[in-house]
């Protein structure tokens, strides 16, 4: 499978905060920031701040990270629906590069203004597309 390349845009620095009874990070708090991340993607992508989770497929955790520890959060769009898109995700940790966890498929999908699902009209991320032409369709 010809995956798309994964743009790893956010670091995030473990803190005591973060950790659970095991001294590891919290799982929870993990996909909380991977869902923002996830969130501010597809709303830059499809330049509409009113975007919802749908769906996440299963969570793969292959490896934790302790205290001090700096990890960084990776998403790519890898298919457009007509008023969907789709994500991949991958978390690892910036200096090792070992694996943390990854989420195949993450679905958003794009609101109007009345809160119900509408067409977005684009067929690829903005980073593929001329300037001021996202998707390629203006």
């Amino acid at each position: 499978m010809n995956l798309p390349p994964m743009h790893f845009r956010t670091r995030k620095w473990i803190k005591p905060e973060d950790l659970n009874p095991n001294g590891t990070l919290f799982g929870g708090s993990l996909l909380r920031w991977i869902d923002e991340e996830a969130a501010v993607y597809v709303i830059t992508q499809l330049d509409n701040p009113r975007v919802v989770t749908k769906f996440m497929s299963e969570i793969d955790f292959v490896s934790s990270a302790r205290l001090g520890d700096i990890i960084e959060l990776g998403i790519t769009a890898t298919a457009f629906g007509r008023t969907s898109i789709t994500l991949r995700c991958e978390v690892r940790n910036v200096i090792t590069r070992k694996s943390i966890l990854t989420i195949d498929r993450i679905v958003f999908v794009n609101l109007g203004p009345d809160g119900l699902p509408a067409a977005h009209g684009r067929t690829g991320t903005a980073d593929d597309a001329p300037a001021g032409m996202a998707g390629g369709d203006g």
